[in-house]
């Protein structure tokens, strides 16, 4: 179950991250409000998100190798599956029919083992997928918004500088209701700023909870016996 606590955990780390930014926003909302500064804002939502691309790039590649260490794994259950039911062919030809229902009990243990590993691996397979789609679309908003810094950081400048002349130009009472208007107009664009960095990391916590049905095993055995046997016998009427 190791690989599905690894899997899981690539979404709790999204989870985590879309957590830390929620908060990252709230208190550099909360500065821009006193300090009044967008193009220090900007800058500081830039490089959160750049903090939160290579993090999510480190835990992709870590889930990217355990998704190929399982696959491996599958591979080696199939082929020890064949294995032992071949090994009980040749135990059979040579009369040792104990052997041969040890070599079949192995297998079909190795069976079950398999049906989970196969699960577990289709699982991983769309996380991995699920991670890089989601670690493309923030690099992709994390380049837009880079194109978009300039511009903002020009309209801000024009804001602050077009609130000065309008303070200076005014009358004591017109005065102030000019230069609330202009700071919550300076306010929404900040408000825009910040939405532009935002991004809905969607969770995609799988969670796998198949049951395996109870088999009977020494039934199972006996039948698959009786089968090798009349494969045996035929074999033998052939020849």
């Amino acid at each position: 179950m190791k690989c599905k606590n690894i899997g899981l955990g690539g979404w709790r780390m999204f989870e985590f991250f879309k957590r830390v930014k929620t908060v990252v926003n709230s208190e550099l909302h909360a500065m821009v409000d006193k300090a009044e500064d967008p193009e220090k804002m900007l800058d500081q939502y830039l490089r959160e998100m750049a903090t939160e691309i290579r993090e999510v790039e480190a835990a992709t590649a870590k889930v990217m190798a355990e998704e190929k260490l399982l696959g491996k794994k599958v591979a080696e259950a199939k082929n020890l599956v064949t294995t032992r039911e071949n090994q009980a062919v040749q135990a059979l030809e040579s009369e040792n029919e104990e052997l041969a229902r040890r070599a079949l009990e192995d297998k079909n243990r190795v069976a079950e083992e398999l049906q989970t590993l196969e699960q577990l691996h289709k699982d991983m397979v769309n996380n991995v997928d699920d991670m890089k789609q989601k670690l493309k679309e923030m690099k992709t908003d994390f380049h837009e918004m880079e194109v978009k810094k300039e511009s903002l950081k020009t309209r801000a400048s024009s804001a602050k500088a077009r609130t000065k002349a309008n303070h200076a130009l005014s009358s004591v009472n017109n005065g102030g209701a000019k230069k609330g208007f202009e700071k919550m107009e300076g306010k929404i664009l900040r408000y825009e700023a910040e939405a532009e960095t935002s991004e809905d990391l969607s969770s995609h916590n799988r969670s796998l909870d198949d049951d395996l049905k109870s088999l009977d095993r020494n039934q199972q055995i006996d039948q698959e016996l009786a089968a090798l046997k009349a494969r045996i016998a035929n074999k033998s009427k052939q020849e």
